[in-house]
């Protein structure tokens, strides 16, 4: 079965085994990220096949949180994909944005209760041994990937605290390879802010006046 060959072993690295779900979960992640920096579309159907992935390799890894969160991913990356292309003016394509006020309220509730109903789903109602980190990187994500499907700027600030916890806790959890993935998710997290922050101050910018005579008013 596939699941089988995903969760078996593709090489070991000082003793610790390295699964193919691990490992093409690896690629497909870097692939997904680079490709939204770039703002190109395909980062959605890499994105959904690179979820599907990391769905088999946390739930046997024990991070029920983290497996359970790749479901709304794939609905999150469909979601994504159509507003990408027809989320603009006039069913445009979308362009970057900034987060506004009542938006930012609204995650930062919306985090609180989240985080804290599913630490407490995780503490009581499985054996996580991480219950707090895993709810408050699955929330990070979520807020993030709803930003991303909304080409907000400050979504990637969101990836950015995430991986910030992602990291330690893989390492922690003997993922070793998805931990040195995240530490790449950084970099490239913080080249997307870049990217998008360029292309944000761009359109911002104001149009050039055409040389010529001023314009007459009545």
């Amino acid at each position: 079965m596939i699941i089988d060959w995903l969760t078996g072993t593709a090489f070991r690295v000082a003793g610790t085994g390295t699964t193919w779900a691990e490992l093409l979960g690896f690629v497909t992640g870097v692939l997904n990220v680079w490709l939204v920096a770039r703002q190109k579309i395909a980062n959605w159907p890499i994105g959904i096949a690179n979820v599907l992935l990391l769905m088999v390799l946390f739930w046997t890894a024990g991070l029920y949180a983290d497996a359970g969160l790749q479901v709304v991913y794939v609905a999150l990356g469909c979601y994504g994909w159509w507003h990408w292309l027809f989320g603009g003016e006039r069913r445009t394509r979308l362009t970057v944005s900034r987060t506004g006020r009542p938006e930012w309220l609204a995650l930062a509730a919306a985090g609180l209760l989240l985080t804290g109903a599913l630490w407490v789903l995780l503490d009581r109602a499985t054996d996580s041994t991480v219950p707090l980190p895993d709810a408050l990187t699955t929330t990070l994500s979520l807020l993030a990937t709803y930003g991303q499907t909304r080409k907000r700027v400050e979504s990637w600030w969101l990836w950015i605290a995430a991986d910030l916890i992602y990291i330690p806790l893989y390492a922690y959890k003997g993922l070793h390879l998805t931990a040195v993935l995240y530490l790449v998710f950084l970099a490239l997290c913080v080249l997307g802010l870049r990217a998008w922050r360029a292309d944000l101050r761009r359109a911002d910018r104001p149009s050039a006046i055409p040389p010529g005579p001023a314009p007459v008013t009545a």
